[in-house]
């Protein structure tokens, strides 16, 4: 790799001669690249404990649907007995479709480095494709130790074909991010629904032992149990779930204890419903009535998604043993000893799981369901606030504070914005609705619009990644396509009756994250076409008579080339620059996580005397931003570390010179540099570029490396001072109508309401200075 250092007055490329190079990441960077894929050496005993806690931490919301499956089904009572066997029929195989074959056996694999959910799967395609609308993409980038990029095979070139058609696409790169920012619309609608269905479902229950008891009153209960939960989230997901994760396997013991007794006494027949004839024969029965009965159905795969997006805390194996092994047998035979109930008691349906307790374990069912549904609730919660958290990186939202609140388990988080949002509209919600059939009827929407958009990102994954055969691809997407149309066009069959609550959930939502998308995208691209290049710093410099005043200086740019337009702004206003100043970029890469070994790039800026840098920290989508404290002494080790690795090459580039004067070097080992006059577009790289005509860097005589690595410790100690520009966006005078109302309302509402970019950088107040500029696009 070529070493190249910028300088005014213009810059050549060097040779790479003997010196491997790995920019400020050689040796590092060497330690890592042997990590272990997701789960890959994991022992039985230590997948089975993993499986064994999966229980009590992803099934929550599966687990809980039978408490309001058949009553959602059957919202009009039952006309035929023969009906039950049917819809028995329907969940069995539902349950076996969906959740067990599409994600235990298929979707868990196309899991990004452990990480799963609908954005890891967008940013697992990113690496293969280069997608992402905003060009920061950096060949250092696919260095990174789990980047793990696989070139399509000569033999495919079918794989290479869409590669090329999405990435030359922005029709397609729209909608592949329009599909991606939908997903995540729906599970923070799914994490608003669970809760109130799941509480209410529960708290239900208590009118077969409190008759007295109205439907409003049962209502303001699940409201006092809903406004607890999510005032307690902010203790994090470890002490309010797992807490009371026990309490889950306590409960799939009792659905199947009651299911098996309800089996047996009630009526053992139930079990033919296994023979999917009698699905024919509920539709030929029911017609169109039976179509629209899907809708309350598919509630018995809600949370399947959770499977997937949890996954990071377990691994592929473990989910699969508890699944098929504890998760299935215990709620289908909750379903069929339901069934068994119904054939002899059919006028209970409206209240079927809590009627066929037996009488001495009512109580102890009741305590545990209340339980297993705020730990439903507490799960789906905890997925929706890690999906948000990662589409924070995506730069769809603006950057609110992430509370990372486990140190044992990693990815929990909270944030305090989207808490309160969804607190507010969950107990909206259980008041508007009132009743389990009606928050059922919105729920499902939200549940099979996620099924839609997993299984065609999934399709995109088979083609790109996993290079399978077409007619695999076709019979996954045909399939599972076709069996979640069914569903979804029942349940749109009800959009009156509740449907729309989710459609108009997703649209203000996706159109919040698509207008902020949509600026930031052209606020980057402002700065890019306007960026001052870097050859003229000195000049730029001396014209405003700056003097450099003692300690260190981090002006935060979304740039990752040249220098951003607030630079000569701030310098123009505040004629000073720190002496230790460095152009400081925060990346998201496309992967979960990124190892602190790799986590700077740094380049220099400027002649070697001025002390100025580029910087590019890297994190992945669900790593933790550390404190400033942490952040800057991290920043200063790395720092001194790249300052002694470039003095040791420009040592050895110099012997290189001297012992081999004439030494012509074949061109496929040299690395033209490019202008940073010109706009660089997404395959530019990051390289410290050498200029001068020697082509190496001149360290001034009168400083050692240890010298300018104390001045870094001295400078440090005086202080830190974090800059950032407040750019006012506006649409500009010739924009039309539509645009203004998206960038001058929309977009200023939300940047001056939550944009709290220093918070999530965890920047102290008394050390941040706030630069103001104004964006005309």
């Amino acid at each position: 790799m070529s070493l190249e250092v910028e300088r005014p007055g213009g810059t050549e490329s060097t040779n790479r001669l003997s010196l491997k190079r790995h920019d400020s990441l050689f040796g590092d960077a060497e330690k890592v690249s042997g990590a272990k894929h997701h789960g890959s050496e994991v022992s039985w005993s230590r997948t089975l404990h993993l499986a064994f806690q999966s229980v009590g931490i992803i099934y929550g919301d599966i687990g809980t649907s039978p408490l309001y499956v058949y009553s959602s089904t059957f919202p009009s009572g039952i006309k035929n007995n023969d009906d039950l066997l049917g819809v028995l029929s329907l969940i069995i195989y539902t349950l076996i479709i969906i959740p067990m074959l599409k994600y235990v056996f298929i979707v868990l694999y196309a899991n990004d480095n452990g990480d799963g959910g609908t954005f890891a799967l967008y940013s697992l395609i990113s690496r293969y494709a280069k997608i992402r609308l905003i060009p920061n993409q950096q060949a250092e980038d696919a260095m990174v130790s789990n980047y793990s990029i696989e070139t399509p095979s000569s033999q495919l070139r079918r794989a290479q074909w869409v590669k090329q058609k999405i990435v030359s696409s922005k029709a397609a790169k729209i909608a592949l991010f329009t599909l991606t920012i939908l997903g995540t619309a729906m599970v923070m609608g799914d994490g608003t629904l669970t809760p109130a269905i799941s509480v209410l479902s529960a708290v239900s229950g208590i009118r077969e032992k409190a008759p007295s008891l109205t439907q409003t009153q049962v209502v303001w209960i699940s409201v006092a149990i809903l406004f607890m939960l999510f005032s307690v989230q902010r203790f994090g997901t470890d002490k309010v779930g797992y807490t009371f994760a026990p309490v889950i396997s306590v409960w799939f013991l009792l659905i199947a204890g009651i299911g098996l007794y309800n089996l047996v006494v009630h009526d053992i027949g139930v079990l033919r419903a296994f023979n999917p004839m009698y699905i024919v024969h509920y539709f030929k029965r029911n017609g169109k009535d039976g179509w629209v009965s899907l809708g309350g159905v598919i509630l018995c795969v809600t949370g399947t998604e959770g499977m997937f997006a949890d996954l990071g805390h377990f691994n592929v194996r473990a989910v699969q043993i508890s699944f098929t092994g504890i998760l299935f047998p215990s709620v289908a035979l909750c379903y069929i000893g339901q069934a068994a109930y119904l054939r002899k008691f059919p006028e209970n349906v409206g209240d079927t799981f809590y009627r066929s307790i037996p009488a001495p374990l009512f109580w102890p069912t009741f305590i545990v369901a209340i339980c297993a549904a705020i730990i439903a609730s507490q799960a789906m919660l905890s997925g929706a606030f890690a999906i948000l958290s990662k589409a924070l990186s995506l730069g769809c939202l603006p950057r609110v504070r992430v509370i990372h609140t486990s140190k044992k388990y990693e990815g929990q988080v909270y944030i305090p914005e989207v808490n309160f949002m969804m607190g507010l509209a969950s107990i909206i919600v259980t008041i508007a609705f009132r009743t389990t059939t009606s928050i059922g009827n919105a729920y499902g929407i939200c549940v099979v619009t996620t099924f839609s958009v997993t299984t065609h990102l999934m399709t995109l994954v088979m083609l790109l990644i996993w290079k399978k055969h077409i007619v695999f691809i076709l019979l996954f997407y045909v399939v599972f396509g076709f069996t979640e149309l069914i569903y979804l066009s029942s349940i749109l069959s009800k959009f009156i009756e509740g449907g729309y609550l989710p459609f108009c959930f997703a649209v203000v939502l996706m159109t919040l994250m698509a207008t902020w998308h949509y600026v930031h995208v052209k606020r980057y691209w402002y700065e890019l076409d306007h960026v001052v290049p870097t050859n003229e710093m000195t000049t730029l410099l001396e014209k405003n008579d700056v003097r450099r005043i003692p300690g260190v200086g981090l002006l935060y740019t979304e740039l990752i080339q040249g220098i951003p337009p607030v630079f000569p702004r701030l310098i123009k206003k505040i004629p000073s620059v720190h002496s230790i100043f460095v152009f400081m970029s925060i990346k998201h890469l496309p992967i979960p996580h990124v190892v602190p070994a790799e986590r700077f790039l740094f380049r220099q800026v400027g002649p070697r005397e001025q002390r100025m840098f580029r910087c590019v920290a890297r994190y992945g989508y669900s790593d933790r931003l550390e404190e400033s404290k942490e952040f800057a002494g991290f920043l200063a080790d790395r720092l001194k570390m790249f300052i002694q690795e470039e003095s040791a090459f420009a040592q050895n580039e110099a012997e290189n010179d001297e012992s081999s004067p004439s030494t012509e070097v074949p061109e496929a080992q040299t690395r033209p540099w490019r202008s940073t006059h010109s706009v660089v577009h997404s395959e530019e790289a990051i390289h410290p570029r050498v200029s001068s005509h020697s082509g190496r860097i001149t360290f001034p005589a009168n400083h050692s490396v240890e010298e300018e690595k104390q001045l870094i410790d001295r400078e440090v100690e005086r202080g830190v001072v974090y800059l950032m520009g407040e750019a006012n966006v506006s649409a500009g005078p010739k924009s039309s109508i539509l645009k203004k109302i998206v960038v001058n309302y929309i977009y200023t509402f939300l940047r001056k309401n939550l944009n709290e970019g220093h918070n999530a950088l965890s920047i102290p107040k008394d050390q941040l200075l706030k630069v103001g500029i104004t964006y005309e696009i």
